[in-house]
């Protein structure tokens, strides 16, 4: 995926991201029932391998990912527990401590340094310099990447502050929708109360309160929620985010594959035909086969007429 133009500040006062990647994601099961949300391929990579590559490219030299659903997976994807030469610590959750409690268990690991904080389940193309820069120049303790497209539009933003949160204080609904990238300096976990299952949203209200709570703004670029399952198809129809076809896929000749996605190993036989679908690594679809829209995440052959299927 192509990165936006960043001079990569090796120097990066921010040197240290938070993942998270401990969602259940529920809204794209079966799909989920097998990897975690943020380890679904996507143009036939990890899902996060796309917002590690952001943070590193913006100067992050190290990462933590907290991980609650199918831990193992994690573990297979990053045996070595680093990604291109940056380390990746993994907090794994028992139980689920949500967006506020999951931030306040690594408290320790960032060392008092401020940190970037990402949702491990978003594709974009985010120009994160630009967000670092203008928290940094900021002084506040929290600046959210904000966009003014999108239909959840629930942050209120005046210059360069936010405002309100879904209407919370009563000052606004909001008329920007929140990226799930932001970046916070240590004092942010004073407002977290320790060991507790909480979400991130009252502290940042608190903020919000002591004008301490900043906005940059990304209209430019991709950014995509892959929580449904419509989202992750129309994802791959998105040519400038990467290659359908991996080289290890095998395609008869007499097979016709359209808007498709075809992961290593995977196989379309004679005389089948594959529109606007996804085929996860070591997916076979037999002979004269006929899929649209779907989804075949198992190495189980698929034989027949399919539509809007998850196989």
């Amino acid at each position: 995926m192509p990165l936006p133009p960043t001079s990569c500040l090796v120097n990066s006062v921010i040197q240290k991201a938070f993942l998270l990647g401990a969602g259940l994601g529920t809204r794209l099961r079966p799909l989920t029932d097998v990897l975690p949300k943020p380890l679904i391929p996507v143009f036939n990579r990890p899902l996060i391998e796309y917002a590690l590559d952001q943070c590193l490219a913006a100067g992050v030299t190290e990462f933590a990912v907290n991980t609650h659903h199918l831990p193992d997976k994690w573990a297979e994807c990053f045996p070595d527990q680093s990604y291109r030469g940056a380390p990746l610590t993994f907090f794994h959750e028992p139980v689920l401590l949500e967006t506020g409690g999951g931030l306040k268990n690594i408290e320790e690991w960032t060392q008092g340094e401020p940190l970037l904080v990402y949702n491990g389940d978003i594709l974009a193309t985010l120009d994160l310099e630009k967000l670092l820069k203008t928290h940094i120049r900021s002084g506040k303790t929290v600046t959210m990447a904000l966009r003014s497209k999108g239909h959840e539009a629930h942050v209120a933003a005046e210059g360069e502050s936010v405002t309100d949160i879904r209407g919370m204080l009563g000052r606004s609904e909001g008329n920007y929708q929140f990226t799930g990238v932001y970046c916070a300096n240590p004092e942010i976990f004073c407002q977290i109360p320790k060991h507790k299952k909480v979400s991130i949203i009252p502290s940042f209200l608190e903020l919000i309160r002591a004008r301490k709570m900043g906005a940059s703004f990304h209209d430019e670029g991709i950014w995509l929620d892959l929580g449904t399952r419509r989202a992750y198809l129309e994802a791959h129809l998105c040519s400038e985010l990467g290659t359908l076809r991996h080289p290890e896929s095998s395609v008869a000749s007499s097979a016709l594959v359209e808007s498709s996605a075809l992961g290593p190993g995977s196989r379309v036989s004679r005389n089948a035909s594959v529109r606007s679908s996804i085929l996860w690594p070591g997916a076979a679809v037999e002979e004269g086969a006929q899929l649209t829209n779907c989804i075949v995440y198992s190495s189980t052959p698929v034989t027949g007429i399919r539509h809007d299927s998850d196989l």
